[in-house]
């Protein structure tokens, strides 16, 4: 029986220029994303929004920004989705 996939609404907080980057972890119910490139010209949330299409398995078209462009937290609509994805990865 497949999973239930369908558009999941996250929050995930951002930390731009981690020496190593990667989608895991909690901080304070938010998805940790660690990227390499810093907060500069949306360069940082660029790499967040890639880095949670990859870890999800999903197009990078398939991520939504809904708000938090400018901030360390960002609330994201990740298009096919499986909620057990997102429930692992805050786990890690």
């Amino acid at each position: 029986m497949a999973a239930h996939t369908g558009v999941v609404r996250i929050t995930v907080w951002v930390r731009p220029g981690s020496p190593r980057p990667g989608v895991g972890g909690d901080h304070g119910g938010a998805l940790v994303v660690r990227v390499s490139p810093r907060a500069v010209d949306g360069q940082a949330t660029a790499a967040a929004l890639a880095a949670v299409a990859d870890a999800f398995g999903v197009r990078r078209s398939a991520v939504t920004l809904v708000s938090g462009a400018t901030n360390r937290t960002k609330i994201l609509d990740v298009a096919g989705a499986d909620q057990s994805v997102f429930d692992q990865l805050l786990a890690r």
